[in-house]
């Protein structure tokens, strides 16, 4: 048993939880410990704050998710001021080995281990994921995360994309429109522009405009309270609206990844669990022609664990521990 230090970066907000692996395998993740990363200058003040709350020092392995790409020297976190030089982690953290990944790879990872009771059912047929084959994983969030995991027997791969950023096909009358109308702001439409939380906004302006109606709710925290609570027809409708393109979209990414489950993950994926599965979300995801009958076949979840991203980098890390031992 190992007991390492797990750590989820986002935009607003930097996670620590201290976790025990052994064999590949997350066997406790703690209690969260979050911190606004606005209020410290770097991840390694961040660092300290989180061990002046444990009273000790931390271990010296970690599992660290960021909220960017893991491309070059240097990494410049979105909506978020802090530069993480990969190079220099070891030595500013006092860390002997650590692993870093994209947050949704550390989603990736999350669904790969977390147990079934966290794994609650869309659509498709209510059984468990599947133990070997390609699972697609997508959340709506600032953006729309797209990672891939790929099981087999002797183990699993998680591999991040940029799936989010595919082109938006529209599928009827009103689709067209938004398509029409948010070319003219943004030059070219990704998904993401209409499946993510921003996206709720452009779906609700437009679909005001079409309507011939003013746009009354400026605030994107609160279209998306008025939208859920159904106090307000155009703000309800952009989140139809939504859910059909998430089904459309969760079901385009199957077909591309040659999947045999879905996940759909998230803050945005947890939040709308109990709304998913009554929305159009699953119409969409199986309106495939000729592949209809493969994707009413295809089990869809959406993950429930509190702390996806903490329970992912941990994971992360014990998966390298594996790998290390194995070769």
């Amino acid at each position: 048993m190992k007991e390492i230090v797990a750590v989820d970066i986002g935009g607003t907000h930097a996670r620590f939880a201290i976790a025990q692996v052994k064999e590949g395998k997350v066997v406790s993740l703690g209690e969260a410990t979050t911190l606004k990363c606005a209020e410290h200058a770097s991840l390694a003040l961040a660092w300290e704050a989180f061990e002046r709350s444990l009273g000790r020092s931390a271990p010296r392995e970690a599992g660290i998710a960021v909220a960017c790409p893991i491309n070059g020297d240097i990494l410049k976190m979105t909506n978020n001021p802090w530069i993480i030089q990969p190079a220099q982690l070891g030595a500013r953290l006092h860390l002997d080995d650590f692993v870093l990944v994209n947050d949704f790879g550390a989603i990736g990872h999350a669904v790969a281990q977390v147990g079934p009771e966290y794994m609650n059912h869309l659509c498709g047929p209510n059984t468990d994921l599947p133990n070997t084959g390609t699972i697609t994983i997508l959340g709506p969030g600032t953006g729309l995360g797209v990672a891939l995991l790929l099981r087999r027997e002797q183990g699993y791969h998680v591999i991040e994309t940029e799936g989010g950023h595919m082109d938006f096909s529209p599928l009827d009358a009103i689709d067209d429109h938004i398509l029409c109308a948010l070319r003219a702001r943004f030059r070219r439409v990704s998904v993401e522009r209409i499946v993510s939380g921003p996206g709720l906004t452009n779906l609700y302006e437009v679909i005001a405009e079409l309507q011939d109606r003013p746009v009354t709710i400026k605030d994107n925290r609160a279209l998306w309270t008025t939208a859920m609570e159904g106090t307000d027809n155009l703000a309800a409708a952009a989140l139809e609206r939504f859910f059909l393109s998430l089904g459309a979209v969760a079901g385009d990414l199957a077909l591309a990844h040659g999947a045999h489950g879905v996940v759909v993950a998230g803050g945005l994926g947890q939040r709308l669990a109990n709304i998913l599965p009554h929305s159009g979300f699953a119409e969409r995801f199986l309106a495939k022609g000729r592949f209809e009958t493969m994707m009413s076949e295809m089990p869809v979840k959406i993950i429930t664990h509190p702390q996806p991203g903490l329970y992912g980098a941990a994971a992360a890390y014990a998966s390298k521990l594996a790998h290390k031992a194995k070769a």
